[in-house]
């Protein structure tokens, strides 16, 4: 009787159990209500393709201030983030070897300025004597050897002459070389703009070709798209491209300016650059471009507000016909306005959120109120 009595509460604790476990089941597998939400159904349609590429920013115009001679910068007034003006000082080198032949050649000028005085002198000179001889001459009172003697004298004298002017002119242009050298050691900017870069640091010694600073034009900035080669006749000078860079949450029009026609061989694409205004852009930002092609594809044009990103995946909220809520990854396309391509995920007569989607629950059963709206 005690064995009967023990295995009649063991099977009735097992029921027990048994009931709790599916109620727990039941509890668990029970989707969440949702409510709150805008649905609309989408309709496919003819969807002109694109071409989606991407690029990076660049200016349009940089400067990159090397070393023309050799040196230890000796003082630095710009780095990165300066804006400076063309013609403005960013720094100095010292270079004793530069100044000395400055130094020299600035006497190397007088010495000749001096030469020259001391053969015009002798010139002077020399024709004052030819003109006496030539008298005497005249009047039968010289010898022909000695006229002709005197006659060589004044013309070797205008030969010196004309070797002392030449010396100086050699000098004056040595001197002006030494001079544009001596200069060099002062680093100029040679544009208005930015400065992106310093390469160099006082105290350093920089030889000729070195990078000191990279400057920036800011007045203009433009995107460098990657274009593959299937499209180069596509994308041409004027080509529409609708340019996105989300780093400053801007998307604009535009049109390409020019098209680099050398391929690069790594990468099988060529450049195409588009302008794109100066508001809080700058150079390196990451950008993507858009252009419409000739052909037709199948998709859809849903609002940008029922679009969203989990990570590095887009999706949608989708309503199926058993009124459960799932996440849709989707592949987008052009946006227009206040209007994205959906150019695949979805078909066609999906209910997907518009509004809401801050509620809507992956899994969820949509909740009908007492009116028949959700």
């Amino acid at each position: 009787m005690r064995y009967t009595h023990y295995v009649v509460v063991l099977l009735a604790a097992a029921l027990t159990l048994s009931g709790c476990s599916d109620t727990k089941e039941h509890a668990v597998s029970a989707p969440a209500a949702v409510s709150g939400l805008t649905l609309a159904a989408i309709t496919m349609q003819d969807l002109p393709e694109t071409l989606e590429a991407v690029g990076t920013v660049r200016a349009r115009t940089s400067a990159l201030v090397s070393a023309r001679i050799p040196g230890t910068v000796s003082l630095l007034q710009a780095r990165e983030g300066d804006r400076v003006r063309k013609g403005q000082l960013l720094g100095q080198l010292e270079s004793h070897e530069n100044v000395a032949h400055a130094t020299g050649a600035v006497a190397a000028i007088d010495e000749a300025k001096r030469s020259l005085e001391e053969a015009q002198a002798r010139q002077k000179l020399a024709d004052a004597t030819f003109a006496r001889f030539k008298v005497l001459y005249d009047e039968q009172a010289l010898t022909r050897q000695e006229f002709e003697t005197r006659q060589t004298e004044r013309d070797l004298a205008h030969q010196a002459v004309s070797r002392a002017e030449a010396r100086l002119r050699q000098t004056q242009e040595a001197a002006r070389a030494a001079g544009t050298l001596a200069d060099f050691t002062r680093i100029i900017a040679p544009i208005t703009g930015i400065i992106v870069a310093r390469q160099a640091d006082l105290g350093a010694t920089v030889f000729p070709g070195q990078p000191l600073f990279t400057i920036e034009d800011e007045a203009g900035y433009q995107l460098e798209l990657a274009i593959p080669e299937s499209h180069l006749r596509a994308v041409k000078t004027g080509t529409v491209v609708q340019v996105t860079i989300d780093a400053v949450g801007s998307s604009f029009s535009s049109r390409v300016s020019e098209v680099v026609p050398a391929s690069d061989p790594g990468s099988r694409t060529f450049l195409a650059k588009v302008p794109t205004p100066g508001h809080g852009v700058r150079s390196g930002m990451f950008g993507r471009g858009s252009i419409a092609l000739d052909s037709r594809v199948k998709g859809f044009r849903v609002p940008r507000a029922a679009v969203f990103e989990r990570g590095a995946l887009t999706a949608v909220w989708a309503v199926g016909s058993d009124d459960i809520v799932r996440m849709r990854l989707v592949k987008t396309g052009r946006v227009t306005g206040d209007q994205i391509e959906i150019l695949s995920g979805l078909q066609d007569g999906d209910r997907i959120v518009t509004a809401g989607l801050d509620k809507a629950v992956d899994g969820g059963r949509l909740q009908q109120t007492a009116g028949g709206k959700p």
